[in-house]
This record gives C-alpha cells, structure tokens and sequence, in this order.
C-alpha cells in the first residue's frame, strides 16, 4: 500500500510559478513511475506529466510541454511538478499517481487556480 499527499496548490497569477510536491509512503517508492494529472471542473481527468522510477525518463502532455518539469527525489520519497508560465487554462485539481503495473495509487488532490 502506498499513500500519496498533494501539497503546493493555491493562488497563482497567469504568467506566474508554481512548485508541486507529492509524498510517498513506504520503501519501494523507486519502484513506482510517478505521475502528475489533473481534472478540471466539468472535464475528465487528464495526464500532466509522468517520471520512470529512477528519474531517467520523463513524459509530458502537448499542453504542458516546455512549461513544466517534473522531478523526483527517491531519498525523499517526493515527486515534484515545477510550473511556469502558468495559464488560467491550467487551473485544476492536480492529482498524484504512483503506478507499478498492475497496481496504482492516487492522492487526494491539490487544487491549482490561475486567475487572469
């Protein structure tokens, strides 16, 4: 079992940063490819970004392409979403996602709100 905890959301101007982080419990956290998705109200929820379990690889949505990054840190059992050049198309809820087939857990969400 693996229990994630969504932190940094709130209030960002359009043009402005924000930095995600989601932490994991348990000790095979490295084993897990992270991801980052997002919901926005009356839409299904969408992909954001993803990172393989050790960091080398990483995928990202057209939408968010060049304008988030996201990180891991294993030691720390965290997943980072780094955003920038934010959008009010970008508010959402972000959730966090921890998948090793065929099992994959979600946190409770972080709400996003970029105003124009």
């Amino acid at each position: 079992q693996v229990q994630l905890v969504e932190s940094g959301g709130g209030l960002v101007q359009a043009g402005g940063s924000r930095r995600l982080s989601c932490a994991a419990s348990g000790r095979t956290f490295s084993t897990y490819t992270m991801g980052w998705f997002r919901q926005a109200p009356g839409k299904e929820r969408e992909f954001v970004a993803a990172i393989s379990g050790r960091g080398l690889s990483a995928y990202y949505s057209d939408s968010v392409k060049g304008r988030f990054t996201i990180s891991r840190d294993n030691a720390k059992n965290t997943v980072y979403l780094q955003m920038a050049s934010l959008k009010p198309e970008d508010t959402a809820v972000y959730y966090c996602n921890a998948e090793s087939f065929p099992v994959d857990y979600w946190g409770q969400g972080t709400q996003v709100t970029v105003s124009s």
